[in-house]
């Protein structure tokens, strides 16, 4: 493995290849930068590695990475993506890994670039001859916004784990349930006019009222009927992030919209909840033909239920030492388990850092990870 970077070397040349995903085509960057130095390293290990590309995504590619033979074994997966960074509001070149304070700071650092680092890290100080069941590494695209590579990695179903980590930056506490996310626009079409003479238009800041009215029912509905009190928040959250409507105070409005999004709780399907938005509304729609649609703003992740008492759990709870949590956020690991593997997210740095200005890892979470993944992989491939 001579030729296989140092820890440190490693994370500059990842943070250094930036491979932002956004919606939007002129933000979005390839994820190639990223794929070509990580198959390099693990073909360099002994790893099989594919790159296919990943459907529906600006020609972006997954990284399948495989050690060993035979079914089972052990998945480590992340994403190779990043969030857009905040220009004005980093005090250093995101793209350029700089050491202060005992942390190594840069976009990627900690959500989520720097894990595969670490990965390659603990492959160094293992016998990769002695393995009895593979070990697979995925490194997908677009995590950040449609998670379209995690989604094409499971529907292929070309390996079979037992067991998998995503090592999103979880403080190293090992997750194993959170809610799910959908974000939807609703836009109401009015009729525009002179403000003196209402009855010759239809303002759509009347009817979205009435749509919110509507909305702030199924909010309580959802809070009042649904419950996992395993998280902070026991209860599907719906928020109403963005409304905009008319240009000026003697005009009839002729349009709104409305930005809203919803978390549910492990159970609830994303279509069922979509399906009641639009009965929620089916009153005002037929009173208004036409006015109302409803769109999806960015694609929505399913949540995600593991079993907090199953031995695989228990195990990392053991290797932590620290107890298995829940969180709000959504990750790739409803896509994951459809592999039919036990899951778990878990993962250095903390998801403070994660989306924002100045994005760091403490470097006090690189040795225990390294540590961490080590057994890990004995356990599961080598034992």
């Amino acid at each position: 493995m001579s030729k296989i970077p140092d820890l440190q070397t490693c994370f500059k040349q990842l943070i250094a290849a930036p491979s932002i995903s956004s919606i939007e085509a002129k933000d979005d960057m390839s994820n190639q930068a990223v794929i070509a130095l990580l198959q390099g390293w693990f073909t360099d290990i002994g790893f099989n590695c594919e790159t296919p590309i990943v459907p529906d995504s600006r020609n972006k590619q997954n990284l399948i990475a495989r050690l060993g033979s035979g079914t089972g074994g052990l998945l480590l997966a992340g994403h190779t993506d990043t969030v857009p960074f905040d220009e004005g509001l980093w005090t250093q070149d995101p793209f350029t890994l700089t050491e202060k304070n005992n942390r190594w700071y840069g976009l990627g650092t900690c959500d989520m670039k720097g894990f595969f680092a670490l990965v390659v890290e603990a492959l160094k100080g293992l016998p990769l001859n002695e393995f009895k069941r593979p070990l697979t590494i995925l490194a997908s695209a677009d995590e950040e916004t449609t998670m379209n590579g995690a989604k094409a990695f499971s529907e292929q179903k070309s390996i079979s784990p037992d067991y998998a980590i995503i090592g999103e930056p979880t403080s190293l506490k090992p997750i194993y349930m959170h809610k799910g996310h959908m974000a939807k626009g609703i836009k109401v079409i009015g009729r525009s006019g002179h403000s003196s003479d209402p009855a010759k238009g239809l303002n759509s800041i009347e009817v979205m009222h009435l749509v919110i009215g509507q909305l702030l029912k199924m909010k309580q509905h959802l809070a009042e009927n649904y419950q996992e009190n395993a998280f902070t928040v026991p209860y599907p959250t719906m928020n109403f992030g963005h409304v905009h409507g008319g240009d000026a105070a003697n005009r009839i409005c002729g349009c709104c919209d409305l930005h809203l999004d919803i978390r549910p709780l492990p159970g609830m399907h994303l279509a069922d909840l979509e399906h009641m938005v639009v009965n929620y509304l089916a009153d005002i729609s037929n009173a208004y033909p036409g006015s109302i649609s409803i769109s999806t703003l960015y694609p929505s992740s399913e949540s995600f239920a593991g079993n907090k008492e199953d031995s695989w759990t228990k195990k990392i709870e053991h290797l932590t030492g620290n107890q298995a949590e829940v969180v709000n956020y959504a990750t790739e690991a409803p896509y994951i388990t459809q592999l039919g593997c036990k899951t778990l997210v878990l993962g250095p740095g903390s998801i403070a850092q994660a989306h924002q200005p100045d994005e760091f890892i403490g470097l006090e979470y690189l040795t225990p990870t390294v540590e961490l993944l080590k057994k890990l992989i004995y356990q599961v491939c080598i034992k």
